[in-house]
């Protein structure tokens, strides 16, 4: 099963917070439901890739009827959303209230940096259902409100650090260099190291800071 994030600059459990459009409170039972679907659709995904997906591979994994997987997630590409959106809900937890630099307390560019290179870390330990959403409808994801939420805070910190320039442009073109299959094509096609990779973010940010 993939595990939370464990960049340096992320906490190791934050709290989650809310996604824009997530449901109400559930039930308990229907809680617990949920969760053993999620828990066995994560393992099936880190073990085998996000291919192997299946509803009735997830409802043979967690013990759940077909017909209740099918009814609380509809198709498999819904599932791998609920699968991302846990994730950038422990995500948004580290940039919106965790420790600095990465969270407030930080200056705006300082902030910014560790912004770029703990969203990166995010991305990669994500790739598979990365990959499969990007597959699904690659422009999906600039309307989904994760995104639209990290957009909005790329923007604020390169206002209040370069209040001149045109930040709501400049986060969608700063956000634009983590698309799932460029980042996938650096690190597996062309050997990319992390390390290199935040290097190139910090030349990327340079002018702006």
């Amino acid at each position: 099963m993939n595990e939370p994030l464990s960049h340096p600059l992320l906490p190791a459990s934050p709290p989650l917070l809310p996604v824009a459009g997530q449901a109400p409170p559930e039930r308990a039972d229907a809680a617990r439901n949920r969760r053993r679907i999620l828990d066995a659709a994560r393992t099936i995904v880190g073990e085998q890739g996000a291919k192997a997906l299946t509803m009735n591979g997830v409802a043979h994994a967690s013990g759940i009827g077909v017909g209740t997987v099918y009814r609380r997630f509809g198709d498999v590409s819904s599932l791998l959303m609920a699968l991302l959106d846990e994730g950038e809900q422990h995500f948004q937890a580290a940039f919106m209230s965790g420790p600095p630099p990465l969270g407030p307390g930080a200056e705006p560019a300082e902030r910014l940096r560790a912004f770029l290179h703990a969203y990166a870390a995010y991305m990669l330990e994500a790739e598979e259902l990365m990959l499969a959403s990007e597959k699904a409808s690659a422009a999906a994801r600039f309307r989904r409100g994760p995104y639209r939420i990290v957009h909005t805070h790329v923007q604020m910190l390169i206002r209040q650090a370069r209040p001149e320039l045109d930040a709501p442009v400049l986060a969608h073109l700063l956000l634009g260099a983590y698309q799932p299959s460029l980042l996938c094509h650096l690190r597996t096609d062309l050997g990319v190291t992390t390390e290199r990779l935040e290097a190139s973010l910090d030349q990327l940010l340079g002018p702006l800071t």
